[in-house]
C-alpha cells in the first residue's frame, strides 16, 4: 500500500516536473521572439516580411496566450498553426469540414470575460464606461481625420478589433476621394507608414474573430488600396470569408460582390464567388434593395446560368417603381458586366436618365452610350435626349470631349446632326488640336455617319485634308490607307494622300501576304479606286452599262419582293434580279422604265444599250443597320453606293428590308407601285423609327 502511495507521488511529480519544463521553454521562447522583434522593427523590413512573405520570422505573428494555451493542453485541440502556413481552397463538390482553429478553440475554452474589450455595452462596471468612453473618443477623432495618414495616425490609441477594422475603412473612404495623381502619392505613404504593416499584421492575427461587417470592409478597403492579393493577408480574408459565408447578411453580400468584382480570378476568389452564387439563389426573393441587386449581377458577371441573370432581372424589376437616378446608371454596368439585354429594365433606366439629364455628368454620357452599344440597345429618345443635351450645352465642352461624344454615337450609328455642324465650325476655326490619332477620328466618325456640312463642305474638307498632308511623313500605310478612303465614303479625293497612297501600292507595300487585316485592306483599296474614277470630274455618265444576271435564284428574304413585283408588273420578263454590275456593285432588281417613268418596258431578249430614252430603276433591299438609327438616312458605304450608281445612269429606291417583310402582301404591292410610279407617292411608313420602346 505504501508502496502504491510513493509510485503515485512519483508520477505527480514528474508531471509536474513535464509542466516547469514547458513553462520555462515557453518563456525562454519568449525572450527570444522580442530580441528577434526589437533588431526587426524598421518599417521596411516589416513590410517586405508581409507582403513578399518569402521569409518570415517562425514566432513573429505567434499569440503567446494560444501558445500557452497549446502547451497546457495539448490533447484538447489541434497543434498550433503559424500565420504563415497557406491555406487550403474549398471543393465545391464535396462536404468538407473545416479544421477548427486557434481561436476557436480559445473562444470554447476561455472565460467570457477574457473578451470584455469587444463588448462595448452598458453594463454599468467602471471599466465598461472607460471602454466605451474610449471608443466614442476614438470615432470622434476618426471621423476628423482629412487624409488617410491621419487615420493611421490613430492606429496606436485603437483597442479592439471594431477599432481597427474602422481605421482600415477610413483610410480607404479618403483614399478614394483624391484625384488620380493624390492617389499615387498617397497611396506609397500609406504603404510606408509603420501603423499600416502593424494594421495588417493586426488583421492577420485576428481575421477570424471578425464580425462579419468588419470582415468584408476590411478584404474591400485592402483590395481597393492595391494590397497584392497573392498575399496571405488577402487570401486569408478570402479564405474566412468562404467559413462564414452563412452568416453574411445582405449588406454583407453586397459589399463583398462588389469586392469580387474587381478581383482577378484565383482557386480561392473562385470557390468564394461560387459559394456566393449558391447563396445569392438561395436569397434573391429577399433581396429588396435595387442597390445590393447591383452588386450582385456586377459580381455574377456574363458566366453566370441564365436562369440566374432572369430571377436578378425579375428581382429588379419588382422594385423597379423605386428606382433611383444614380441606381439607373448603375444598372446600365451591371447588365454590361451580366451581358444581359433586359429591355424593361434599360428603359425604365432611360426614363430615368431623361428626366435627370441634366445631372449626368460628361464621362457618364459616354459610359451609357458605350454600354448601350454593348448591350446592342436602340432606343433613339434616350440617345437624341443625350445628344440634344450636348448640342445646347456645347459652349462648355471642348472640342476633344465633343469629339469623344460624337465618336461614341458613331458605334451607335446614331446622328447627330446638330452637334455635328457645330463640331465642324470648330475644326474649320480651330484644326490645331487635331493630332493625328483625333484627325482619324473624326474622318471615322463623319463618313461612316455620312455627314457632309451643308454651308462649309468645301472648307471642311480642305482643312481635314491639310491637316492629314502634315502627318503624311509619319503616317503608317495602314492609317493612310483608312484616311483616304474615309475621304472617298464622303465624295471628296485628297489629291496629295492619294498619290503616295497609290505610290505605296504599286511597290506592294500595302497588302503584305501575313497581315491578318490583308482581306479587309483589299476591299477598302478598291473602293478608292473606284472613287478615283467614279467621283472624278472628268467622270462621264456611260451611254449604256453591261449588265449580268448571276443567278435566276432569289434568296429568301427577296422571295416576297419578287411575288410582289410579279403581281404588280404582271410578268417577270418585267425586271431583272441579282444584275451584277462593273466596279463589283450588285442591285437586287432592275427595272427599265420610259423616260416619263410612265410605263414598265419588258426586258428582251436583246436590249439596245443605245437607247437614252430608257429610265433605269435599281431597287436595293436594304437591312436597318445600312441607315442611322431611327432614320432612313443611309449610313457612307450605302450612300457612296447610291452615289455611285446615279453616276452609271440609275435611279435608285431603298427599301427597308425588315418593314418590308412585316407587310402584307397587298400593302406590299402599294408599297412598290409608290416608289416605282412617282404619281403615286410612297407611304410615311417607309420612314422607321428603330427602337426597343
Amino acid at each position: 500500500m505504501r508502496s502504491w502511495h510513493f509510485k503515485a507521488i512519483h508520477e505527480t511529480l514528474v508531471i509536474m516536473n513535464n509542466k516547469i519544463s514547458y513553462l520555462l521553454s515557453t518563456v525562454r521562447c519568449m525572450h527570444r521572439c522580442n530580441s528577434v522583434l526589437a533588431s526587426k522593427s524598421s518599417a521596411a523590413t516589416r513590410k517586405r516580411v508581409l507582403w513578399i512573405c518569402r521569409y518570415r520570422e517562425p514566432l513573429e505573428n505567434v499569440n503567446f496566450r494560444q501558445l500557452l494555451l497549446n502547451i497546457f493542453l495539448p490533447f484538447h485541440g489541434p497543434s498550433l498553426r503559424f500565420l504563415s502556413q497557406k491555406t487550403d481552397v474549398f471543393s465545391t463538390g464535396a462536404k468538407i469540414e473545416p479544421e477548427k482553429s486557434t481561436e476557436a478553440l480559445i473562444s470554447e475554452e476561455t472565460p467570457q470575460s477574457s473578451l470584455e474589450l469587444e463588448k462595448l455595452d452598458d453594463s454599468g462596471s467602471p471599466k465598461e464606461k472607460h471602454i466605451a468612453g474610449h471608443s466614442e473618443l476614438f470615432y470622434s477623432s476618426l471621423r476628423k481625420c482629412t487624409c488617410p495618414s491621419d487615420a493611421l495616425d490613430l492606429y496606436s490609441s485603437a483597442v479592439s478589433i471594431k477599432h481597427f477594422t474602422n481605421c482600415l475603412t477610413m483610410v480607404w473612404r479618403l483614399f478614394k476621394n483624391l484625384s488620380e495623381e493624390q492617389q499615387r502619392y498617397e497611396k506609397q505613404l500609406i504603404f510606408e507608414h509603420p501603423a499600416f504593416v502593424e494594421l495588417c499584421q493586426r488583421l492577420l492575427r485576428d481575421a477570424r474573430r471578425m464580425m462579419r461587417g468588419d470582415l468584408v470592409f476590411s478584404l474591400h478597403a485592402l483590395v481597393n488600396l492595391g494590397v497584392p492579393q497573392n498575399t496571405l493577408l488577402v487570401q486569408t480574408l478570402v479564405r474566412v470569408c468562404q467559413e462564414k459565408l452563412n452568416q453574411f447578411d445582405n449588406r454583407c453580400i453586397s459589399v463583398l460582390a462588389t469586392t469580387l468584382s474587381g478581383m482577378d480570378k484565383d482557386k480561392n476568389v473562385s470557390a468564394l464567388q461560387a459559394g456566393l452564387q449558391l447563396l445569392v439563389e438561395q436569397r434573391i426573393a429577399s433581396i429588396r434593395d435595387i442597390f445590393i441587386l447591383h452588386n450582385l449581377m456586377k459580381c455574377m458577371g456574363r458566366d453566370a446560368p441564365v436562369f440566374l441573370k432572369k430571377k436578378l432581372e425579375m428581382a429588379v424589376l419588382k422594385e423597379i417603381d423605386h428606382l433611383t437616378f444614380p441606381n439607373a446608371l448603375r444598372m446600365f454596368l451591371a447588365l454590361v458586366a451580366m451581358n444581359y439585354c433586359s429591355i424593361p429594365i434599360l428603359n425604365a433606366c432611360s426614363k430615368k436618365i431623361q428626366e435627370h439629364i441634366h445631372d449626368v455628368p460628361f464621362r457618364q454620357l459616354i459610359v451609357i452610350l458605350d454600354a448601350c452599344c454593348s448591350l446592342q440597345y436602340r432606343n433613339v429618345k434616350l440617345v437624341s435626349a443625350l445628344a440634344d443635351y450636348v448640342n445646347s450645352t456645347a459652349c462648355i465642352w471642348d472640342k476633344r470631349q465633343i469629339m469623344l461624344f460624337l465618336s461614341a454615337c458613331e458605334t451607335l450609328a446614331f446622328q447627330p446632326t446638330e452637334l455635328m455642324g457645330i463640331f465642324a465650325e470648330k475644326v474649320t476655326e480651330d484644326p490645331e488640336f487635331l493630332n493625328l490619332k483625333n484627325l482619324m477620328i473624326v474622318l471615322r466618325v463623319y463618313s461612316r455617319l455620312n455627314y457632309v456640312p451643308r454651308d462649309q463642305k468645301h472648307l471642311f474638307f480642305e482643312t481635314l485634308h491639310s491637316c492629314l498632308n502634315k502627318f503624311l511623313p509619319q503616317i503608317s500605310n495602314t492609317e493612310l490607307l483608312k484616311a483616304v478612303y474615309s475621304f472617298c465614303i464622303l465624295g471628296y479625293l485628297p489629291n496629295h494622300a492619294l498619290d503616295t497612297l497609290m505610290q505605296k501600292d504599286s511597290r506592294n507595300e500595302l497588302l503584305l501576304s501575313d497581315d491578318l487585316h490583308k482581306e479587309q485592306k483589299e476591299i477598302m483599296l478598291h473602293c478608292v479606286k473606284v472613287c478615283m474614277e467614279l467621283d472624278s470630274p472628268s467622270f462621264t455618265k456611260p451611254a449604256f452599262v453591261l449588265t449580268k444576271d448571276s443567278s435566276s435564284l432569289v434568296s429568301l428574304n427577296l422571295r416576297k419582293a419578287r411575288e410582289a413585283l410579279i403581281e404588280l408588273l404582271g410578268d417577270e420578263n418585267m425586271f431583272q434580279q441579282n444584275v451584277q454590275l462593273p466596279y463589283k456593285y450588285h442591285i437586287d432588281f432592275e427595272i427599265k422604265m420610259d423616260s416619263d417613268r410612265k410605263k414598265v418596258l419588258p426586258i428582251p431578249a436583246t436590249d439596245d444599250h443605245t437607247d437614252s430614252s430608257v429610265h433605269r430603276l435599281a431597287l436595293l433591299f436594304v437591312p436597318p443597320s445600312a441607315f442611322c438609327l431611327g432614320s432612313t438616312h443611309p449610313q457612307g458605304k450605302l450612300a457612296m453606293k447610291k452615289r455611285h450608281l446615279n453616276k452609271l445612269g440609275y435611279h435608285v429606291i431603298l427599301v427597308l428590308n425588315k418593314k418590308f417583310q412585316e407587310m402584307t402582301n397587298e400593302d406590299a404591292v402599294e408599297f412598290l407601285k409608290g416608289k416605282i410610279y412617282p404619281e403615286n407617292p410612297s407611304p410615311p411608313s417607309e420612314v422607321i423609327m428603330q427602337d426597343n420602346n
